[in-house]
């Protein structure tokens, strides 16, 4: 497995592997792997000559400097577990190597208010610091294929978009989210939950799944669905911000009277100091 912290390092080798005409798939992390991570590292290594992850916790992202401070570090425990998965290159990072002092340029996005609901509303500038830090690391790396997981639903939908208007030949691929025996999703959040709490946490799961055989089975009234899912998780002991039926492509509530094509339903709730999210979507 290969190492690199310095850009014009990792330049190099990829300048060598393109020449070669090999391809290369993408994971961006910001590390605390896990094996819901380790899924985006298998199925890149399915389908590409060479598979890059890169470890790094994005300032910019976090709205909530506590939360950027509580944030697992965990390199050497991430690297071994990257070796042990056949990993082809590890990029870890400094801040200063990502955001130098003299700055960097990036493209106004219009996410059309992909940005401004769920996770957009209670998290103010959260997807600005994540556009801004996949921007940056798709112009290091240059991937063929970029991977990234189904439960951050509405980051991809938004990467997605950035892509489109940037007229990037890379191919994003949603690896499905991987989930503990009791089906919580995999997070490395999850590491910092108290273990009380960690015993309710699988309530989150319990009511997506509610809502979506309800929504199987021809159920309308988004609203109360909603609602019910939200008390289901009170009475667990955890603290819902939203439960939210959506559009799966604009994101926007859904409503019954203007049928997608995808239905998304998607939480946050915080179990105890961790704030979780989750999703399951349907397509119709």
């Amino acid at each position: 497995m290969q190492y690199f912290k310095r850009i014009v390092d990792l330049h190099k080798y990829l300048s060598q592997a393109r020449s070669n005409g090999l391809t290369i798939g993408f994971a961006p992390t910001m590390g605390a792997l896990h094996a819901g991570h380790m899924s985006l590292i298998h199925d890149s290594k399915l389908e590409n000559d060479i598979t890059i992850c890169s470890i790094f916790v994005n300032p910019t992202q976090f709205n909530d400097p506590a939360d950027l401070e509580k944030y697992p570090r965990t390199v050497a425990e991430d690297l071994d577990l990257l070796y042990d998965h056949a990993c082809d290159v590890v990029f870890v990072p400094t801040v200063l190597e990502i955001y130098p002092p003299d700055g960097i340029s990036s493209p106004d996005f219009d996410f059309e208010g992909l940005t401004d609901v769920m996770e957009g509303a209670f998290r103010p500038g959260h997807f600005a610091g994540v556009a801004q830090v996949v921007y940056r690391l798709l112009n290091i790396v240059r991937p063929d294929r970029l991977y990234m997981g189904q439960k951050d639903y509405q980051q991809w939908t938004i990467i997605h978009r950035m892509l489109e208007q940037l007229q990037l030949p890379i191919d994003l691929v949603m690896v499905t989210t991987v989930r503990e025996p009791d089906g919580l999703a995999m997070s490395s959040r999850n590491r910092r939950l108290d273990p009380d709490i960690r015993m309710q946490a699988p309530v989150l799961y319990q009511a997506l799944s509610e809502i979506l055989e309800a929504l199987m089975e021809g159920n309308k009234d988004y609203r109360a669905l909603e609602n019910n899912a939200k008390e289901k998780i009170l009475a667990a002991g955890l603290e819902p911000e939203y439960v939210q039926i959506a559009d799966g492509y604009t994101l926007q509530p859904a409503h019954p009277a203007k049928p997608s094509k995808r239905l998304v339903v998607c939480v946050a709730a915080w179990a105890g100091e961790v704030r979780l999210i989750d999703n399951l979507f349907l397509d119709q």
